[in-house]
């Protein structure tokens, strides 16, 4: 018997793709299911969430997870990766400095501590993380088999310096957005951010997905493009930029 999305708590948002809200921190993982492959879009805040992440897409896939995207370099979106062990991992070039650094990694586990993340864990998951092999500087088409191809864009830097988002095709067009738009709680700009470029990153976020595509944020509910644009706006006011 073929399980459903709903049943494991995933949201179907468009054929074979949909995304899971995590508790904790309501980060949002995505999931593009292909022909013999599948691409999750971030990968929780720690390993065994990332386990559990991978066993639920693989059993939704009905295959293994053949390839993983993160979209920025924050722990509750990348902490999970190691348990993708033999996925393709892309991210936004550059992201490697964060990710494959002792300083970088570091930095990560103590941002995660002081959220909340248990000790060990985050210890755990700063240990055994890896950087992304594949490194996106401006966009990448990535085939999942017949009829299914994905756009990864590097449109920062912006929320951070390595901003990856990734483009669905299809009836509706999906966007996967990491936090370059949250709908939960207002855009989170710590010391990484550039601020100065977000309204430009997301005019071009708004260029590849159009006035009808879903949005989905890093954390909250999707969205359409006149929240996006709104909170354009918004950013725009916030940090003085046009």
């Amino acid at each position: 018997m073929t399980v459903t999305w709903e049943e494991l708590g995933w949201e179907r948002l468009a054929a074979g793709v949909g995304r899971c809200r995590l508790p904790g921190w309501d980060c949002t993982v995505g999931l593009v299911v292909g022909r013999g492959a599948a691409l999750l879009i971030d990968a929780g805040s720690s390993l065994a969430e990332g386990a559990r992440l991978r066993a639920e897409a693989e059993e939704l896939a009905g295959h293994r997870v053949t390839h993983l995207a993160l979209t920025h370099p924050h722990f509750d979106h990348v902490f999970g990766a190691a348990a993708f062990a033999g996925a393709e991992v892309f991210g936004a070039v550059g992201v490697d400095a964060v990710l494959g650094g002792r300083r970088g990694r570091e930095e990560l586990r103590a941002d995660a501590v002081h959220n909340g993340l248990d000790a060990d864990t985050a210890q755990e998951a700063a240990d055994t993380l890896v950087p992304p092999r594949h490194h996106v500087s401006g966009e990448w088409t990535l085939d999942l088999g017949p009829d299914r191809q994905v756009l990864l864009a590097n449109v920062g830097p912006a929320h951070t310096a390595h901003d990856l988002v990734v483009l669905v095709p299809g009836d509706p067009e999906v966007v996967f957005c990491g936090d370059l738009v949250e709908e939960s709680g207002e855009p989170q700009a710590g010391p990484d951010a550039v601020p100065s470029h977000w309204p430009a990153a997301l005019d071009h976020l708004l260029d590849l997905g159009g006035t009808d595509a879903l949005y989905v944020p890093g954390h909250g509910a999707v969205v359409d493009a006149a929240f996006v644009r709104r909170q354009r706006d918004a950013l725009a006011t916030r940090f003085g930029v046009s």
